[in-house]
C-alpha cells in the first residue's frame, strides 16, 4: 500500500486548494539469485554456468504529487529513482531520477499534458500486455528488448498529451526534442529526436492496444554528429550493444490484446521493429508472443508465454556478431510462479529458455545480469527472488 504524505504546510493553510495537495511515496525492492548457463560470448572459449545476485525488476522509489487547482484541473509531478539493491548504486546510467521525471497538468475535461523524461506509448499501452511486464520481469523480455516494451530507454526532453478516458478509450501522442540547433540544412534539429503515439480500449474482460515509436539518429557516430543531450542517451546502448551497430533510425509498430475469464487471462502481443543504419543497411524483427496466467488461489499465480522472433538482417552493421547471414530467428519460453505473502510482499520464481535458429549464432536472454550472450544457440535462466512493494 502506497503511503500518502500530506504536505505539512497544507494542514496549516487556510485555503481549500492547499488542503487538496498531496505527495505519495512509493517503491519496489526486489532481489534474488539467478542461474544462467552458457554465459560466455561465442567468440570466446567454452561457456560458463553463472550464479549471481540479480532481480527480475529494478528496485526503485519515487515521489508523485498533485495539487488541485480548481475546476477539475490539477498540477502533477513524478520523480522516480532506480537503484541496485546489491551495491546501492543508482541505475539508469547514474541518474538521480532516471526512471521517470516529469511535471504537468491534468484535467478531467481536457486530458493530461506532461513534460520531462517519460515512457513512450508502447511501454504504457502495449507493453503491459506482455509477460515481461506482468510476471516474467526483464528476463522475459523479447530478444534484446528490441521493441522497448521493458523500457530499456526513456524519452528525454519529451512533451506528451493523453486524452481523457472516453467510454474505455484512451489515446495519446508525444514528441521528444533533440535539443540541438539546426545545422543550416535542418539536420541538427532531427539529430536524436523521437515521436510516439498510441491508443488502448478496454471493455469488461477485453482490452486491445496499439502504438508507434520512431527514433531518428539516436546514437553517436551519425552523420549529424553525436548528440548525447537528445531524446535518448546512454541507456539506448542496452539495445544497441546487444545486436546492432550505429542506428540512423528505429521504428516500432506494435499491437496487443488480452481477455480475462474468471481467475485466468490470456494475451497476444505483436511488434515490428525496423532498424536503418549509417552504412545504408537495414534489418527488421517481428516479435510474436502468446501468454497466459492463472490464479490458482488468491495468493498463488502461475504464468506461461511463448515468444517467436523472426529477423531479417541486411548485412553490414545490422548483423553484428550475432548472425552469420540474413535470416535469423529466436524461440523463447517464459514460465513464472508468484506467491503472495501479503498484499505488498511476494516470492517469485522465473525460468526462461531461448534458442537461436537460422543464421542467428547466439541466444541472448535479456537482462541476465548484463551478460553479452550465450556461447551456443541455447540459453537457460532460472531466478528466484523476493519482492516488496510500498
Amino acid at each position: 500500500m502506497k503511503r500518502t504524505i500530506m504536505l505539512a504546510w497544507a494542514s496549516l493553510a487556510a485555503t481549500p486548494a492547499f488542503a487538496q495537495s498531496s505527495v505519495t511515496l512509493y517503491g519496489i525492492v526486489d532481489d534474488g539469485i539467478v542461474y544462467v548457463n552458457h554465459s560466455a560470448p561465442r567468440a570466446t572459449a567454452q561457456g560458463q554456468k553463472v550464479f549471481q545476485m540479480g532481480s527480475a525488476n529494478e528496485s526503485r522509489w519515487g515521489l508523485t504529487g498533485r495539487e488541485d487547482l480548481g475546476g477539475g484541473l490539477r498540477a502533477i509531478f513524478t520523480l522516480e529513482n532506480g537503484f541496485n539493491i546489491n551495491n546501492g548504486t543508482m541505475g539508469s546510467g547514474g541518474r538521480l531520477f532516471g526512471r521517470q521525471a516529469y511535471v504537468g497538468l491534468d484535467s478531467t475535461r481536457f486530458g493530461q499534458l506532461t513534460l520531462g523524461r517519460q515512457y513512450d506509448f508502447g511501454v504504457l499501452y502495449v507493453g503491459p500486455m506482455a509477460s515481461s511486464k506482468q510476471w516474467a520481469g526483464g528476463y522475459g523480455a523479447h530478444v534484446g528488448d528490441s521493441d522497448n516494451f521493458y523500457n530499456s530507454f526513456r524519452l528525454n526532453n519529451s512533451v506528451k498529451y493523453a486524452m481523457p478516458a472516453w467510454h474505455g478509450l484512451e489515446a495519446g501522442a508525444g514528441y521528444a526534442f533533440s535539443n540541438q540547433a539546426s545545422d543550416g540544412a535542418g539536420g541538427g534539429f532531427a539529430n536524436n529526436r523521437a515521436y510516439t503515439f498510441g491508443a488502448r480500449y478496454g471493455a469488461g474482460p477485453f482490452a486491445v492496444a496499439a502504438s508507434y515509436l520512431q527514433l531518428n539518429h539516436p546514437v553517436a557516430g551519425n552523420t549529424g554528429g553525436s548528440n548525447t543531450g537528445g531524446a535518448v542517451a546512454g541507456d539506448y546502448s542496452n539495445i544497441r550493444n546487444i545486436f546492432y551497430g550505429n542506428v540512423a533510425r528505429q521504428r516500432v509498430a506494435a499491437g496487443g490484446a488480452t481477455y480475462a475469464f474468471g481467475p485466468a487471462s490470456a494475451g497476444f502481443v505483436y511488434s515490428w521493429v525496423g532498424f536503418d543504419y549509417n552504412d545504408s543497411t537495414a534489418s527488421h524483427l517481428s516479435n510474436y508472443e502468446i501468454n497466459a496466467k492463472y490464479n490458482i488461489t488468491s495468493a498463488l499465480l502461475v504464468g506461461a508465454a511463448f515468444i517467436y522472433t523472426d529477423g531479417h538482417m541486411g548485412g553490414g552493421q545490422s548483423r553484428g556478431s550475432f548472425a552469420t547471414g540474413d535470416d535469423t530467428n529466436w524461440k523463447q519460453v517464459n514460465l513464472g510462479l508468484d506467491y503472495a505473502l501479503s498484499k505488498r510482499t511476494e516470492l517469485y520464481t522465473i525460468a526462461v529458455w531461448q534458442r537461436a535458429g537460422g543464421d542467428a549464432r547466439q541466444a541472448a536472454i535479456f537482462n541476465s545480469g548484463g551478460l553479452s550472450g550465450s556461447s551456443s544457440r541455447d540459453q537457460i535462466l532460472v531466478a528466484a527472488g523476493l519482492r516488496a512493494k510500498f
